[in-house]
Order: structure tokens, then C-alpha cells, then sequence
């Protein structure tokens, strides 16, 4: 059983921002496999359950804004026990140029507000998938700031290649394993 996050904030004065890159790589997954989300109450997220490969998937949009994600994942986790190795989390990274993706397992926050909110609740051992938001204008707004901020004209042409690629890689490693994922 694996369990696919992405994190992001859940009110619409948030869609389309930097910090909601992770939203928007689940709906491009749910989009490829044709599925919708269901807001789960008790599990403070957007959830679908499907099988891929042989395997139980759940695919998560924590609705407990990005700083707080580890409130929904720890519920989420605890209520299918899913081991804290299980647990893939997409999210934006400041660190990387826009539209670079990488993939690790374990680690820090580096920095990441709503990864360190994980990391406090399950530990870790989850795997990361760091989608790439830094642009020139990071130097010039803090840092608060630029995530809230929607993408620009220029990020907006190729975001959708950028999502598409990303959720492809989630699949990718659901189908062939983690190990066997190689960015393109």
C-alpha cells in the first residue's frame, strides 16, 4: 500500500500559487487515471483509494493548509497503516530551478514548512518528490511571499508539461519501483 500526497493550501485564494504545485500534480494524476476525490472529514484530506500494479494506492490533498500537512498525513497513515516508507510526498522546493524534479528518499525538510510538519508527525523515511519553483524573482521577495505568489506568464506556458512529467514519474515509480525511476 502506498500513499501519494501532494501538498498545498485548500482554499481558492490558493490555487494556481507556487505552494500548490504539489495539488496540482495529484489532479494531473487523478486526470491520467480518471478518478475524482472525495474530502474525507476524519482524515482532514481530498482522498481517493485505487489499485495500480497489484497494489492498494492512496492519493491525498491534505485540506489542512501546507504548514499543518502532517496533521492529514499522520490520520491518513495511522488509519491505514501505512509505514512511514510508503509514504511519497510531492511538494514545491525553493531550491530548485522551475520545473526541475527529483526524487529522494529520506532526508531533511530543507527548509520546507509543510515537510518539516510531516517529518515532526511520521518520521523521515517518506520519499520526495521536489517539484522546482525558483525563479530570479525569489531574490527579490521574501520568501513567505514568492511561494503564495501564482506563476507567472512565462512558468504558466510550460506548468502543465512540468505536472504532466511530474505525475508521470509518481507512476512511473508505482509501476517499476522507486528504484527504477529515472527523470527524463
Amino acid at each position: 500500500m502506498k500513499l501519494i500526497v501532494g501538498i498545498g493550501n485548500p482554499e481558492t485564494e490558493y490555487a494556481g500559487t507556487r505552494h500548490n504545485i504539489g495539488f496540482q500534480v495529484i489532479d494531473e494524476i487523478c486526470k491520467t487515471i480518471k478518478v475524482t476525490m472525495k474530502f474525507e472529514k476524519k482524515l482532514k484530506a481530498d482522498i481517493y483509494v485505487t489499485m495500480r500494479a497489484g497494489e492498494t494506492i492512496i492519493l491525498a490533498k491534505p485540506q489542512t493548509f501546507v504548514n499543518l500537512s502532517g496533521d492529514s498525513v499522520v490520520k491518513i497513515a495511522n488509519f491505514y497503516k501505512i509505514h512511514p516508507t510508503d509514504i511519497w510526498v510531492i511538494s514545491d522546493d525553493l531550491a530548485l530551478d522551475f520545473g526541475t524534479i527529483r526524487v529522494r528518499v529520506g532526508g531533511s525538510s530543507g527548509g520546507h514548512n509543510g515537510l518539516k510538519d510531516i517529518i515532526s508527525k511520521v518520521g523521515a523515511d517518506f520519499t520526495r518528490f521536489r517539484v522546482g519553483i525558483k525563479n530570479s524573482m525569489l531574490e527579490k521577495v521574501p520568501t513567505e511571499k514568492f511561494v503564495l505568489q501564482k506563476f507567472n506568464k512565462e512558468e504558466l506556458t510550460s506548468l502543465e508539461g512540468i505536472c504532466l512529467k511530474a505525475s508521470e514519474l509518481v507512476l512511473e515509480s508505482l509501476d517499476n519501483g522507486i528504484e527504477h525511476t529515472s527523470i527524463k
